[in-house]
């Protein structure tokens, strides 16, 4: 098992807008149906003010199969159109569980090639070796660790801030 890597603390009051795309140094995991589905070093995060980080993983990261078409597309103002899939393993589905950006704008093109998850039907998926809680409400898709602070968008009432 990975160990948690100490943190500096972040206030996603401190996030930017429009939002910034780093790297992430650390191993990213995700586990569904009982299988690690998707395991990568080479991850990027998105901040934006008031999100958890979100983290997209290169199509490498994942099992073969794992990620498989399905209907349904939203646009994001910075991003771009996000096309959605679903996630299947060990017999089951978690539908529209995962996206991804055919043509992302530029400044986030690092992204193209890569697919994010959310947290919620999942197994399990970490950051670093901590279990990760899913960013509240059932719109957004960030993953929130020990090391974020402050009030996290997608909560009832919280959509428009």
């Amino acid at each position: 098992m990975i160990e948690p890597t100490r943190r500096v603390i972040e206030n996603v009051e401190d996030y930017p807008r429009p939002p910034a795309l780093e790297p992430v140094d650390d191993i990213i995991r995700i586990v569904f149906a009982g299988q690690t589905i998707a395991e990568t070093d080479q991850a990027y995060r998105v901040l934006e003010t008031f999100h958890a980080p979100t983290y997209y993983l290169p199509m490498a990261a994942f099992a073969e199969g794992v990620l498989q078409p399905c209907n349904g597309s939203s646009v994001c103002e910075w991003k771009g159109r996000a096309s959605y899939l679903d996630i299947v393993a060990g017999g089951q589905r978690a539908s529209r569980a995962a996206w991804f950006y055919l043509r992302p704008t530029p400044d986030f093109a690092p992204i193209k090639g890569h697919f994010a998850v959310y947290a919620e039907p999942m197994d399990a998926c970490f950051v670093g070796g901590e279990r990760v809680e899913p960013q509240p409400g059932n719109f957004y898709g960030g993953w929130v660790t020990s090391w974020i602070t402050g009030p996290v968008k997608g909560a009832p009432g919280t959509t428009h801030w």
